[in-house]
């Protein structure tokens, strides 16, 4: 018996390697998406913390959601997560609004919207995230192990934002197209996260 005792400690770790590999695949797959995005907000931003602490605020709400989901509670109907559109849909016409009525560059204070406002958008463009979430934590032996692999992850999705944002051609193009191009992902962000219900 005393001699089984090692071999279970090994076939734990080889799940939870097991589990850490598969929470890690799931982020990726399910947030591909953000990195656009996020290029983006760093691009036009005054600090990169605001992007990462906005990242962090819409994701940690999108986590609480799905393990609230996965107790069981219904805080957040599936029929109510495509009006969370709205929020990037206004941002993506405010942005809009102001680049047809002309604003340059230089008196454009808010040309990445507030730490608030990116981290709504974030917990927007992940609302279908929830769905995916919701049904793996409840059938999962090990939900926490999936949460800490995510906002691990988030680090490392704001850290390769920052990297594509950084880099002369990505930069050159976000410099001359990103007043534009804001707008038109938070537009269509949207429109999917509106129209998928």
């Amino acid at each position: 018996m005393w001699m089984s005792y090692p071999f279970r400690v090994r076939e734990n770790a080889a799940v939870d390697l097991g589990v850490i590999g598969q929470a890690a695949g799931m982020f990726a797959v399910t947030n591909v998406d953000d990195l656009v995005l996020l290029a983006l907000f760093f691009a036009r931003a005054k600090a990169a913390w605001q992007v990462v602490t906005a990242q962090y605020l819409g994701f940690t709400a999108i986590l609480a959601l799905a393990v609230v989901g996965a107790l069981g509670a219904s805080l957040l109907p599936a029929h109510f997560r495509p009006w969370l559109g709205l929020i990037p849909l206004a941002l993506g016409l405010k942005a809009a609004w102001s680049l047809w009525r002309g604003a340059d560059d230089e008196d454009e204070p808010d040309a990445a919207p507030g730490v608030l406002a990116m981290a709504g958008v974030t917990l927007a463009n992940g609302g279908d995230n929830i769905g995916v979430y919701v049904p793996v934590f409840t059938v999962t032996d090990s939900p926490w192990v999936y949460v800490v692999v995510f906002l691990l992850l988030v680090g490392v999705w704001c850290g390769t934002g920052r990297f594509l944002a950084s880099r002369q051609v990505v930069a050159r193009a976000l410099a001359k197209w990103g007043h534009v191009a804001l707008p038109v992902v938070l537009i269509v962000i949207g429109l999917l996260v509106l129209f998928s219900g």
